[in-house]
């Protein structure tokens, strides 16, 4: 997993990238700026309305004699069309023409007028104050008077020179730049978002395999990471509710069978105990009656054991946690099956190695599991043999050993001993009167301990039941 990089996230790409855009523009304008400055007459720039008045006049009595057709308009546009000033020229046929589009001041064009009459008859004629009014002379005829409207000050004067160029040429250096920013930064990230939104979808309509691509060290790369960890996670919850579909169809399953074996046995032997015949036969009808309550035993104590094991896994039966030792817990297992025992010529060997004189847990459950484990070893135990149940601590835990002197279990049945109703094999579960949830039992009780049980077969025979518990 990658970690974010500050330069690569999405927040910063914006803000650079933005700030990449007011640089590019800033220097884009500048060099325009430059170049036009570089294409206009500076020194015409600098110079006051009158000699620029002169300037026009000498330079368009030039133009007409040279050519009489010339367009006093398009000329004057042509060629002073990039002045900061406003040119303008009145004809003696009444005809005004100008450098760019705008209506000369009226006062101003009375001025030129009465200018150009004076000039015609008496040439060329100062007024009042230090403004002259150049004419125009084709073949030293007075054809024309030139007037120029001074604008503004300095800045004023650059506007009208270069604003137009300038801010069209911004218009388009923005929309380049803001076509750069969706294209280098806004698109892929839309892209990656795109393809979220799709495995977001995907997985909306029950597909859990969908993923999101996780490139890139952005928020956008954690978002599609963290969804990715939602989906596996999703995923590993959907396969654990199907096995527990799976597990809860196959406990009803087994819970069926198990206790229609004794409801059906109970039936036959009550309907058989109802049949008229069988009064005369009282011996038989005692055996009856016996079984019938051994199978009601039999179908109390299975129901006994679910429930005791739905308290377990749900977390429904708090444990009392303690310091239990271990010595008293053995000798009252001994006692516990000392008749059963006894009548078969089994004997229970117990021993406590140093160190492991005491564990923590609940004493009753930690008794409940041992007591299981040694009811299913003397069960599984011939005549005359033994069982051997011992505490040691290794590695830092204390280890509860039960071992029987049986014909073990077979390696293909080994993981499946702690399994619900399960019977190893049918050697061992004949004559088996378990209700077959005593292991499930013992598993349930030291896995609410944080430990864990094992079964395996002794180098020297028999099965080997483990219960590790922590130190």
């Amino acid at each position: 997993m990658s970690e974010r990089v500050w330069h690569r996230t999405l927040y910063w790409r914006v803000a650079l990238g933005t700030l990449g855009l007011i640089v590019l523009l800033l220097v884009a304008q500048a060099a325009i700026v430059i170049w036009l400055v570089g294409q206009s007459d500076r020194a015409l720039l600098s110079r006051p309305p009158v000699v620029i008045a002169r300037l026009v006049a000498a330079d368009l009595g030039a133009a007409l004699e040279a050519d009489p057709a010339t367009d006093p308009d398009t000329w004057l546009r042509e060629t002073f069309g990039r002045l900061p000033h406003d040119v303008f020229v009145v004809f003696a046929d009444g005809r005004v023409a100008t450098n760019r589009r705008f209506e000369p001041p009226e006062p101003l064009l009375d001025a030129v007028r009465r200018a150009l009459r004076a000039a015609t008859d008496q040439g060329p004629r100062r007024m009042r104050g230090r403004f002259r009014f150049p004419v125009v002379r084709v073949e030293g005829e007075v054809v024309g008077a030139v007037g120029v409207v001074r604008v503004g000050g300095p800045l004023e004067a650059a506007l009208r020179t270069y604003g137009p160029a300038l801010l069209g040429a911004g218009a388009l250096l923005l929309v380049v730049g803001i076509l750069g920013i969706v294209f280098f930064v806004l698109t892929p990230a839309r892209r990656r978002l795109r393809s979220l939104q799709r495995a977001a979808a995907a997985l909306g309509r029950g597909d859990v395999s969908a993923r999101a691509p996780e490139a890139g060290g952005d928020e956008i790369a954690e978002l599609a990471r963290a969804f990715n960890r939602m989906a596996e996670e999703l995923e590993a919850r959907l396969r654990e509710l199907a096995e527990a579909d799976r597990v809860r169809r196959q406990l009803l399953a087994d819970v069926s069978h198990e206790l229609m074996t004794p409801l059906t046995a109970m039936r036959g032997y009550l309907e058989t105990l109802a049949m008229p015949a069988l009064s005369a036969d009282p011996a038989a009808r005692e055996r009856y009656l016996r079984i019938v309550t051994e199978e009601t035993l039999r179908l109390e104590a299975i129901v006994g054991d679910l429930l005791d094991l739905a308290r377990l896994e749900g977390g429904g039966s708090p444990l009392e946690l303690r310091t239990v030792p271990l010595k008293p817990l053995f000798a009252r297992l001994l006692e516990r099956h000392e008749m059963s025992t006894a009548s078969r010529g089994i004997s229970i060997e117990t021993a406590i190695e140093p160190g492991a004189e005491q564990v923590r847990g609940d004493e009753r459950r930690l008794e409940q599991a041992l007591q299981n484990l040694v009811a299913n070893a003397v069960r599984h135990t011939p005549d005359g043999g033994t069982v051997q149940v011992s505490a040691f601590r290794d590695d830092g835990h204390v280890r509860l050993r039960v071992q029987d002197s049986g014909p073990g279990i077979s390696p293909d049945h080994l993981p499946l001993v702690f399994d619900r109703f399960y019977k190893a094999d049918a050697a061992r579960a004949a004559g088996d009167s378990g209700s077959g949830l005593g292991l499930s039992i013992v598993k349930a009780i030291v896995e609410r301990h944080g430990g864990r049980v094992t079964a395996s077969n002794a180098p020297e025979g028999g099965a080997r039941f483990e219960i590790e518990l922590p130190g």
